[in-house]
């Protein structure tokens, strides 16, 4: 109705959804619920009662097995707590996830993964505004995670036998006051070096699309002075 037009009046939009098999709505509060409009709807016959029956059944069903309606007793889920949630093998599911995910575009003379055995003694540099931030690493409707397992990358590669530096370069994805001397500085000795650049949420999210696909700001100039 709001946007595409397809309808004209929250009841005809409740009617339509209802129809197409809709039986959950995303409101924008109670003024502008459109499912507010059901029971107008039934009343006019624009829906039947069984059709509301079969709409809602699966949302309760749901509820119901989730255990909304029992006493926290009773539910098992309500005994789970971070413990649980960051046990162990919890996270070393996560990584596995994570590493399977991984999109890996280029590998030129095999240089990735780097081996364990040749770091002791190297150098190696993690350069970026993605590199150290935990706030900038999540995506859009993203949890809030605990900070103590948040590992940004120069955390991860510090756990490595090897001496790391770093440079954010700039403090925040959009990268407008940019550095050059610290990155230089910090990239300046180094065997490795791992820039660390993006979007993030502070340029786009759901309903903020950006013009073009180029990196934000200085970001380029950063990873120009990175690998020079």
């Amino acid at each position: 109705m709001l946007g595409h037009h397809y309808t004209r009046t929250f009841l005809e939009t409740a009617v339509a959804s209802m129809n197409a098999g809709c039986n959950l709505e995303l409101s924008y509060g109670m003024r502008n619920n459109v499912f507010m409009q059901i029971t107008q709807a039934l009343a006019m016959g624009n829906i039947t009662l069984q059709m509301l029956r079969d709409r809602v059944r699966p949302l309760f069903y749901t509820r119901m097995r989730l255990g909304e309606f029992d006493p926290p007793a009773m539910n098992p889920y309500s005994t789970l707590d971070l413990s649980v949630v960051q046990s162990p093998e919890h996270r070393n599911l996560s990584l596995e996830a994570a590493v399977k995910s991984f999109v890996l575009l280029k590998n030129v003379r095999g240089t990735l993964p780097l081996q364990a055995q040749d770091l002791p003694g190297k150098r190696l540099a993690v350069v970026g505004p993605f590199a150290d931030n935990p706030r900038v690493l999540f995506g859009d409707y993203a949890p809030v995670p605990e900070p103590r397992y948040i590992y940004t990358p120069r955390r991860g590669l510090e756990t490595l036998p090897v001496n790391v530096s770093f440079a954010a370069g700039c403090r925040e994805p959009r990268c407008q006051q940019y550095s050059r001397a610290e990155v230089v500085a910090a990239v300046g000795a180094a065997d490795v070096v791992v820039v660390c650049l993006g979007t993030g949420t502070d340029v786009e999210t759901e309903a903020k699309d950006r013009r073009d696909l180029s990196l934000p700001g200085h970001q380029l100039e950063l990873l120009q002075d990175a690998v020079q």
